[in-house]
């Protein structure tokens, strides 16, 4: 793995080989990356694995035709190779009236923001195997657990670079923690699972093995004895660690290549009251030590924190530079890919704003509905919005968290849940995507 400098020279070269060999304009993505982690197993080591790779890739453009190839070979001859080759190709590929790199003006300039996210550390694989001994250690600990599905502990570097024709090279360098338990409670058909995980940039940031094992456990043991439920229309709470999965439609529906395709519930959207009002859904690429943050976004352009939703309006798509001249708008600074292919949409690091209610006033003002803490399967129409999915969790009952459910079904249209949907006041940033626990106030509930 290349270290920053190196990579987006790397990237910069490739691209003036490409120029040389006849392309209009080119860009060129380097990624490596350094992993290596450590699972156990009712005390016992079961694998240990250290792996390092690194793949360029490279996109050029021969008038409106284009084409991307990549290679884990970085040698002067394979990179020579690999130009011939693009070159090929898109010699012979048909014309995309919007293909073309972003617009020159938008390219990021001037040194980047400190995101932190670069902690130096490469741990031993020693120091690896005691954390996730402790993990499972502890959930193995906790009384009603029978199994373990193992302890794991892994840590990582990575190098992305990107160059282009028109005047970009940059290069960053992030680092990546982190350590998880899953056990199971309960005999034969009664068995429970569950797990807990947690990650983050920094080592000192990553939380502390025990509780990490301890919650995996109370979860598991908490799953005993689900009991069965009468269908219904009925309250339903999001508990954080699956109300992220709700934002992720969000965005799947607002990505500019949906909505260029014409291919998304929220078409129609733009500028309209989506959400109710006090809702905000934010986007910050600048969160020091985010698991996305970034300096400038794949297409070299620069990025900016932005409210996606501002008091329950839907502010805009987000677009790389194919769908944004689609739909005649400037790229929106959200650009994401790997070293093939061309650049997509996402966001950085994404997240709704807490409420003002307490989760546990929240659940209180419930008579009846559910708690749910797992979702399973797919089941969301991006077309439609419909929305149904195989759940797990707990009944609410008289505003009290009652017996665990299993087997359940959720459905009801995200367009509906959007507009009703309230959100308590417990966000932790945690991960890429975070989410305070959500209520819809009605969704269709019954037993699989």
């Amino acid at each position: 793995m290349l270290e920053p400098a190196a990579a987006r020279d790397k990237a910069a070269s490739i691209v003036e080989l490409a120029l040389k060999g006849g392309a209009d304009a080119a860009d060129a993505v380097y990624a490596g990356e350094r992993s290596q982690g450590v699972s156990v197993r009712l005390g016992e080591l079961e694998d240990v694995h250290r792996s390092e790779g690194e793949e360029i890739g490279l996109r050029v453009f021969r008038g409106k035709k284009t084409a991307s190839v990549a290679s884990s070979d970085l040698s002067a001859d394979a990179m020579a190779a690999l130009v011939d080759r693009a070159l090929a190709m898109a010699a012979e590929a048909p014309e995309d009236q919007y293909a073309g790199l972003a617009p020159e003006e938008l390219l990021f300039r001037g040194e980047p923001a400190d995101l932190d996210i670069d902690d130096g550390g490469d741990p031993e694989p020693a120091a690896l195997r005691e954390r996730a001994l402790a993990a499972e250690d502890a959930a193995r600990a906790v009384g009603g657990i029978t199994n373990s599905n193992g302890g794991s502990a892994s840590a990582s570097a990575s190098t992305f670079a990107i160059a282009t024709s028109h005047g970009f090279a940059g290069a960053t360098r992030a680092t990546g923690y982190s350590c998880s338990a899953s056990v199971v409670a309960g005999e034969g058909s009664a068995m429970q699972r569950d797990y807990a995980w947690h990650s983050a940039r920094h080592l000192s940031d990553l939380e502390a093995p025990q509780d990490i094992g301890a919650r995996a456990a109370n979860r598991t043991v908490g799953r005993l004895n689900p009991v069965k439920m009468a269908a219904g229309v009925m309250p339903v709470l999001f508990d954080p660690r699956v109300a992220t999965t709700l934002l992720g439609h969000f965005v799947a529906a607002i990505s500019g290549s949906a909505i260029a395709r014409q291919s998304s519930f929220l078409l129609d959207a733009l500028g309209t009251q989506l959400f109710a009002k006090g809702i905000t859904i934010h986007d910050d690429p600048f969160r020091r030590r985010g698991l996305r943050s970034r300096a400038f976004d794949s297409e070299g352009l620069s990025v900016r924190a932005s409210e996606l939703v501002s008091d329950g309006i839907l502010n805009g798509w987000l677009a790389e530079s194919a769908s944004a001249r689609q739909l005649g708008m400037a790229p929106t600074g959200h650009a994401v890919r790997g070293v093939s292919g061309s650049p997509g949409s996402g966001p950085a690091n994404l997240y709704l704003a807490p409420g003002g209610i307490e989760r546990e006033k929240m659940v209180r003002g419930v008579k009846r509905g559910v708690l749910v803490t797992e979702l399973i399967g797919q089941g969301v129409n991006g077309v439609t919005g419909d929305y149904s999915r195989g759940a797990a969790g707990f009944l609410i009952e008289n505003g009290e968290i009652a017996a665990p459910v299993a087997e359940i079904t959720i459905a009801s249209n995200l367009k509906q849940m959007f507009a009703t949907l309230i959100p308590a006041s417990d966000l932790r940033f945690r991960r890429g995507v975070d989410s305070p626990t959500l209520m819809v106030p009605e969704m269709t509930v019954a037993s699989a």
